[in-house]
């Protein structure tokens, strides 16, 4: 379910509270061959399927920054803010990758508000988020992200 909110004012009102999580994505192989193919990072455990059959994962793994990558396309399932000019990815606070996500994997996003903070012409809002696989027993990324919206 998603959170919508109707303008920054109304951003403020949700410090604490947890925004709920994202439908479930598939991760494949062709997504992280472009996110390698855009980023440089060929290494095999993410590209070669059949030498990473005998790698560290048993199979190809997406990689950490690709996991963090799709974080605002998940979050767009948890939180739409309308009522604003702009709103911007501003950067990440803290960030972890607690555990490999093997391709094929379904992972989504789970959010809560951490802070909100009045900036020059709007709002900066800061989200714990973590990025779950599916059944899996911990967390594949821990993330503090951090947005700006504008009037």
């Amino acid at each position: 379910m998603t959170t919508h909110v109707q303008s920054i004012d109304e951003l403020r009102t949700l410090v604490g509270s947890p925004l709920g999580e994202s439908p479930y994505h598939t991760v494949t192989q062709e997504e992280v061959n472009l996110f390698a193919d855009a980023t440089g990072d060929h290494q095999w455990i993410h590209v070669d399927p059949v030498k990473a059959k005998s790698g560290p994962f048993g199979q190809t793994i997406a990689h950490g920054y690709f996991t963090l990558s799709i974080i605002p396309i998940l979050l767009r399932d948890v939180i739409q803010v309308d009522g604003v000019a702009m709103g911007l990815n501003y950067g990440v606070n803290k960030v972890r990758f607690t555990s490999p996500v093997p391709i094929g994997s379904e992972v989504r996003a789970t959010a809560t508000v951490a802070a909100c903070e009045e900036i020059e012409g709007g709002a900066q809002l800061t989200l714990d988020v973590i990025v779950s696989i599916k059944d899996a027993p911990k967390p594949s990324c821990v993330a503090q992200v951090v947005y700006r919206y504008y009037r």
